[in-house]
């Protein structure tokens, strides 16, 4: 591919193996009203080491479809950690 799409979210559920749940959200305009407001997307993401947490902020990167939901996985060295 000529070049990967990416997107940052943060984790929102680790509860499957090798796979993490990430949540993007991003700002739109009201076409007539012009306000502002939020809207998220969750994306299905592999992540072969588990390295992932909850509340982390992370990168997630497109790839082949993995499984039925899954087509992006964990870019590893992009781990924001929310733990201290």
């Amino acid at each position: 591919p000529l070049s990967m799409r990416t997107k940052t979210g943060i984790v929102t559920s680790t509860k499957m193996q090798k796979t993490i749940v990430v949540t993007v959200d991003t700002y739109k305009t009201h076409p007539k009203y012009k306000k502002r407001y939020k809207s998220s997307v969750k994306f299905y993401a592999h992540d072969e080491k588990e390295l992932a947490q909850l509340g982390d902020t992370v990168t997630v990167s497109e790839t082949r479809p993995l499984s039925r939901l899954k087509r992006w996985s964990l870019v590893e060295d992009s781990i924001v950690s929310s733990h201290k």
